[in-house]
């Protein structure tokens, strides 16, 4: 271990009840300098077209994943042990201009990137991704693996809006920010506006596996194609809480019946091990309609298990140096 890696609050030292509630307990540190990986929250759902309430996931989240311990249990990987990570607090929000709040939270990502470190955030909803990908890849596309019971590639809402969380991977497309043969969208389900709702995505190349595909072949099948798809390129990873069925994860703002176990997603999440992840995400967590903190739980739970397999991957870029 190195000495100049934070470390986590040993809960046999401090309850896990008491102390600043900062992601898997770490530090709260001003800057991602010197960082490997920022934890950094989003409260932001200024894109949400119907159940609001995702600018809470960060606080709880937070809260949630004190439950989080040092080493995974299958890999054995220790996250805090071969990468250095601390919470870098929110980015600055503005809840009552989406096109300002967009703005501040790429530019705060930005400043994360700078400093030289890779972006594991805490939405927020799915629209935040959008200004996170826009400092990401400012000077070339990645590629995407998406878990999602949606799309998110609509077009216009409410008139001629074109930003709302069902339309953050179209404009992103547009915008040249993803190379839309090198996405994967995984767990699509449930109704839609119309037949052809998912025709644009499919002709720009976007590979949509839906939950029913998922169900035939299982994770390790559908997470091997997924892994040839995106190739050694960089990659971004988004995960939207309500890919999971409500019955697990009910605090989120769009559930839709018929999504994966808690179990089906954490081992999904385990077999990008090895993938060139520049950036993650965990969105869409909705503390006014949880239970008992599962979403949240849900929700740490995944950001334990990115974090995980990103800390391997700056283990393994430190020891190719």
């Amino acid at each position: 271990m190195s000495s100049n890696f934070f470390q986590p609050i040993d809960a046999s030292a401090v309850p896990r009840f008491a102390g600043l509630s900062t992601f898997m307990r770490l530090p709260a540190v001003a800057s991602a300098r010197g960082l490997d990986i920022a934890l950094v929250g989003i409260p932001w759902d200024g894109g949400t077209t119907n159940r609001a309430g995702a600018r809470h996931g960060p606080r709880e989240i937070r809260n949630q994943s004190s439950l989080m311990r040092r080493a995974h249990h299958v890999s054995g990987t220790e996250p805090f042990s071969i990468a250095n990570v601390a919470d870098v607090g929110d980015l600055s929000v503005n809840p009552i201009n989406l096109l300002d709040g967009l703005k501040r939270i790429e530019d705060g990502i930005a400043a994360i990137v700078a400093a030289g470190a890779i972006p594991l955030a805490a939405g927020g909803d799915h629209l935040t991704t959008l200004p996170v990908l826009r400092a990401i890849a400012r000077n070339a596309p990645v590629g995407m693996i998406h878990f999602d019971a949606h799309s998110d590639t609509n077009d216009r809402y409410f008139g001629d809006n074109p930003y709302t969380h069902g339309t953050p991977f179209r404009r992103a497309i547009e915008e040249g920010l993803l190379d839309p043969k090198r996405i994967v969208q995984i767990g699509i389900r449930g109704s839609i506006y119309e037949p052809g709702e998912h025709d644009w995505a499919v002709a720009q190349g976007i590979r949509i596996i839906y939950m029913e595909e998922f169900v035939r072949r299982g994770a390790a099948s559908v997470m091997e194609e997924a892994r040839t798809i995106v190739g050694n390129a960089p990659l971004y990873v988004t995960f939207d809480i309500d890919c999971i069925d409500p019955s697990m994860a009910p605090g989120t703002g769009t559930p839709e019946l018929g999504g994966f176990t808690t179990r089906e997603a954490q081992e999904m999440v385990r077999l990008l091990d090895g993938l060139n992840i520049v950036g993650a995400d965990v969105v869409e967590v909705a503390p006014p309609f949880d239970l008992a903190g599962m979403t949240a739980l849900a929700g740490a739970t995944m950001m334990f298990e990115l974090l995980c397999v990103m800390a391997k991957s700056v283990q393994a870029a430190r020891a190719s140096d």
